[in-house]
């Protein structure tokens, strides 16, 4: 499965320069958030495949505007041709607002999702926007990453781990794939293709 995933800017690659054909081959599209929901819409009209995404810290307009012709897998766990995927968006609480979590808060969507991991036997891909702690994040309020989460791949150890939020930008020894027990971890930020 030929699997593009994006997150936190739209890439020019695919959206300002695009021509038609770019997108064929892909199987799946995921969204780890922090995009306009016209840029997932446009991906999702150009391309043949499925879109699945999660919201970012700053996809509050997602509540009246969600990006059409595209499945939400937020605190979900949804099948794409075989591949289990679970979704959950947000970040850490840094301010009011909408998918700002806590790490209790993000906890308790973990716990509630224990129930659809066991039915479908596990899942393949973690879909997150904030990364995990001490696995490619920040030592910022902003861009903390979740225990719970290292937990989930300590537990259900999945095949893939892929987010967003922490931009390629912010550092050089911020990776855009590295590995973790058996799971490899993929940072979207503006697009990043991988097969599964």
């Amino acid at each position: 499965m030929r699997i593009l995933a994006v997150a936190d800017t739209e890439s020019k690659y695919y959206y300002d320069c695009y021509t038609p054909g770019k997108l064929d081959g892909f199987d799946l599209i995921l969204s780890c958030g922090d995009l306009n929901p016209e840029y997932l819409e446009f991906l999702a009209t150009m391309s043949c495949c499925p879109v699945v995404y999660v919201r970012g810290n700053h996809d509050e307009c997602y509540a009246q505007n969600p990006p059409g012709g595209c499945e939400c897998a937020e605190d979900r766990l949804v099948v794409i041709d075989g591949l289990r995927i679970l979704g959950l968006g947000g970040s850490h609480r840094y301010r009011k607002g909408e998918n700002l979590y806590t790490e209790a808060q993000m906890r308790r969507r973990v716990q509630k999702l224990k129930f659809q991991i066991w039915r479908h036997g596990g899942f393949d891909l973690l879909l997150t926007h904030a990364p995990a702690r001490n696995l490619n994040d920040l030592d910022t309020p902003t861009h903390r990453g979740f225990q719970c989460f290292r937990d989930l791949l300590d537990t259900c150890q999945p095949r893939f781990f892929v987010h967003g939020h922490v931009h390629m930008n912010y550092g050089v020894h911020i990776p855009r794939w590295s590995r973790y027990q058996n799971t490899i971890i993929i940072n979207a930020c503006d697009h990043y293709e991988f097969e599964a």
